[in-house]
């Protein structure tokens, strides 16, 4: 509930270091609500200009505004124009001042939520697939490129909290909206959202990739078999390899895959979402309701779990028909997800669960295969669907795999623990062998 504003005193820099410059004001943009730059403006702290200007900038009266310092000289301009101050020595103690003069709770005992991108704030592209399909995504930071893949009923947005975590350790975060979401078109037909055609197809290049040489992959739910499967087919596209959740198993010769599926009564719902049309119609009458009541933290939610048992009836049955929020996906957000799925329907994401059987066919291709470049399996303790124990035995498929686990977590891992995550992938992200420099001279 708080605008956020840094004043600096800094110049113009013409130096040879000026990029430390241009990167530091590049971050501060990224996670304050207004950066006023000295040189900007003509005025330094303590002139009390300065602090004027910041006050008609954030349309804030004096009395509602607390300045912090570590320069006591600088507070005392602010404190005479009616502000109030804290001189800042220790984080501990500037908490502990700001919990007394704000009322607001500023240490309790959950992570603090990451810095979230917003939809206006991040550039927004386009690439096309094949004639008439096009793939949406956006696009953050300089650097290695590592690619997020949503899952199901998801966006883009879901990985708010890593797209700035990621593009401030130095990566270029590309971010998809998955076919057949929002601004991404599938051409029609089950086909169009199966494994194959989602990770190239074997017939046209990796289309999440077209124009990047070799990137890091990383996805959660669905977009968890998309990476392991263009890992697996495409490895020299692939420089390493993360799934949230969603854990690898080759396709087995021996079981048909449907009668498999069946043995696992978690997965009933994706034999409902079989028939076209009939799940459609329930997840499309209230999209705010569908969202609310699928997209929930097993952490913090208080009417209980993020799982969602089927009933006779459908997916929903059961649940009030106007669910409190989510503590995971509110407001804003919430309202961008409401629009996404508004703009594509359900059709398109609920086809990808509508190839079973071509999808294992596909994978049975890649026999014996071995995943071999660098991986990372993160799972979730209290993830019912997607259980961690379900990720047993993969260290024989991936011989480079690291594992992390975060057991007060559900299946909305991006959403419920945002800062363990990004801890989590930053630190393997820099572990990650440097790029191998590609030839200047090609030898065809």
């Amino acid at each position: 509930g708080f605008k956020t504003c840094v004043l600096t005193n800094n110049w113009v820099d013409d130096s040879a270091g000026r990029l430390f410059t241009a990167t530091l004001m590049n971050l501060l943009r990224r996670h304050f609500d207004l950066v006023i730059e000295s040189c900007r403006l003509g005025a330094q702290k303590p002139d009390p200009e300065i602090y004027a200007y910041a006050l008609d900038a954030l349309q804030a009266k004096p009395q509602e505004v607390i300045l912090l310092d570590d320069i006591g000289e600088n507070l005392k301009p602010a404190r005479e124009m009616g502000m109030a101050t804290i001189l800042v020595r220790d984080t501990e103690t500037v908490l502990k001042e700001l919990e007394e003069l704000s009322g607001v709770q500023a240490r309790s005992g959950e992570e603090p939520l990451p810095t979230a991108c917003d939809p206006s704030d991040v550039t927004h592209g386009y690439v096309p697939i094949r004639p008439g399909v096009q793939l949406h995504f956006v696009e953050m930071g300089h650097g290695p490129v590592v690619c997020l893949c949503h899952g199901f009923p998801e966006s883009w947005l879901s990985w708010r909290y890593q797209i700035p975590a990621l593009a401030d350790a130095g990566f270029r975060v590309i971010a998809l909206e998955m076919k057949g979401y929002g601004e991404s078109t599938a051409p029609p037909g089950f086909w169009g959202a199966s494994q194959g055609a989602a990770a190239g197809g074997g017939r046209s290049r990796p289309p999440s990739l077209q124009g990047i040489p070799q990137t890091v992959l990383i996805g959660h739910d669905w977009g968890g078999a998309v990476v392991w499967n263009m890992a697996l087919f495409y490895p020299e596209r692939v420089r390493a390899v993360a799934s949230l959740n969603t854990p690898y198993r080759p396709a087995d010769p021996t079981v048909d895959i449907v009668e498999k599926m069946k043995t696992y009564p978690t997965f009933d719902y994706q034999f409902y979402f079989q028939e076209p049309g009939v799940a459609e119609a329930e997840l499309e009458k209230d999209i705010s309701r569908t969202l609310k009541v699928l997209i929930r933290s097993t952490r913090k939610e208080v009417d209980g779990s993020s799982a969602v048992p089927l009933l006779a009836g459908g997916l929903l049955v059961g649940f009030p028909e106007d669910p409190p929020a989510s503590q995971i996906l509110n407001g804003p957000e919430l309202q961008y997800y409401i629009q996404r799925f508004e703009k594509s329907g359900f059709s398109g994401p609920l086809n990808w669960y509508r190839n079973m059987r071509p999808n294992w066919r596909w994978a049975l291709s890649a026999k014996d295969r071995k995943i071999t470049m660098p991986a990372l399996m993160v799972t979730a303790g209290k993830d019912v669907v997607l259980h961690p124990s379900m990720s047993r035995g993969m260290e024989e498929w991936i011989p480079q795999l690291r594992r992390q686990h975060i057991e007060e977590c559900g299946h909305w891992t991006q959403m419920e623990r945002p800062a363990a995550l990004n801890r989590i992938l930053v630190e393997w992200l820099e572990g990650l062998p440097p790029d191998t420099p590609l030839p200047k001279i090609a030898r065809l």
